[in-house]
């Protein structure tokens, strides 16, 4: 079952592939920007709380869809973009194997 789940994770990063060449971007921005939302672990710095809240809110698919879909109605690539980015990247993570971090659990 794994596997299965970590093929459709890989669909899903082809999707967001897919659907960044219906934007008028050029390809190269795509792949320029693919690891910018690791840039949420920054957080880490802070401390395991503060950072594992910025991982999981950037590595959400539903801010990731929402960015998207906000995009879409408003008319703003940019918002699109960093949608698709976002949402390609989180499958990507958790075809990896990487998945949200629980932080009910760690220290203040």
């Amino acid at each position: 079952m794994k596997t299965l789940i970590k093929l459709e994770e890989v669909a899903l990063v082809f999707l967001s592939i897919y659907l960044f060449f219906a934007l008028n971007y050029v390809w190269w921005w795509f792949p320029v920007l693919f690891f910018v939302p690791d840039l949420s672990m920054i957080g880490y710095l802070i401390n395991l709380k503060v950072g594992a809240s910025a991982y999981n809110f950037i590595h959400h698919k539903a801010v990731s869809i929402s960015l998207y879909l906000l995009g879409s109605f408003t008319q703003l690539p940019v918002l699109q973009l960093t949608g698709l980015v976002m949402f390609g990247h989180s499958s990507f993570d958790r075809a990896l194997g990487f998945q949200l971090q629980q932080t009910e659990k760690l220290p203040q």
